[in-house]
């Protein structure tokens, strides 16, 4: 094999199998298809076991192995029996903890409610995902890797989504924490930082005024697409980044740099 074919076999997941968690739609039905692409085998979670069986199908007919499976992630009982249940696949390799939610209104009116769905969601429901993976890695003595998909809100700020730029925050120290301890047993841990990726949930707002106003403090100009996270998405998940742990990788046209 050439240096430069080994380089990119590097990024292949064959043999693999593969959990996304928030799998219904947006980031985590794409960043399926893209693990399922790299040859893994790949496990849809989320709440609503109707849909993800719709997208699951979709993947198998394009002749890729995919399994759907019911998951809550703020509740430990339901990421218990999802685990249990993902044991007839084998051991998960591969954990992308992408579950999450937002509320969006000014920090004063947000409720208690508000903040513990949030929290439970993006930073609980990470927590849960990645320690019940972890126990059972080192329970069957093989490494794997966490990827935690944050937010460039992790680092810094935006009006009218304080629990959830909180959240993200968490999310990112607890990759840190998680990729200290975990590292003897070679559980690599690293968050995925995007910044503003045009989804069908979000495009009508990036297309109107205030997208625009937010395009212009963007130093590219542009917002991401989904395909600009395919590659650090590999990075992370693969053989490609063996020495990769505790980092936090932005993919965001230079945001978080921009000038204050």
């Amino acid at each position: 094999m050439s240096r430069d074919s080994a380089a990119f076999a590097s990024f292949r997941l064959n043999g693999k199998l593969a959990l996304v968690t928030g799998a219904t739609s947006g980031l985590g039905q794409h960043f399926a298809g893209v693990l399922a692409q790299a040859g893994a085998r790949v496990v849809l979670a989320a709440r609503r076991l109707d849909r993800l069986t719709q997208i699951a199908q979709e993947l198998k007919s394009a002749g890729y192995e995919v399994y759907a499976v019911e998951m809550d992630v703020s509740d430990a009982a339901s990421v218990t029996r999802a685990f249990d249940s993902m044991a007839q696949w084998g051991v998960v390799d591969i954990v992308v903890n992408n579950a999450g939610i937002t509320v969006t209104k000014p920090a004063l009116e947000h409720t208690v409610t508000d903040f513990d769905n949030v929290m439970g969601t993006n930073l609980r429901g990470a927590w849960l995902v990645a320690t019940e993976a972890a126990r059972r890695l080192v329970r069957a003595k093989q490494g794997g890797c966490i990827v935690n998909v944050a937010s460039i809100l992790a680092e810094r700020v935006a009006g009218g989504v304080a629990p959830y730029a909180i959240s993200k925050a968490g999310v990112l120290q607890t990759t840190k924490a998680l990729a200290l301890e975990l590292a003897r047993h070679r559980i690599r841990v690293n968050a995925l930082l995007p910044g503003y990726i045009a989804t069908d949930l979000n495009k009508e707002f990036l297309s109107s005024e205030a997208g625009d106003k937010l395009r212009a403090r963007i130093p590219s100009r542009r917002f991401g697409a989904l395909g600009d996270l395919d590659g650090p998405l590999l990075l992370l998940a693969s053989d490609a980044g063996a020495a990769m742990s505790g980092a936090a990788l932005a993919v965001d046209g230079a945001h978080l740099v921009s000038s204050l």
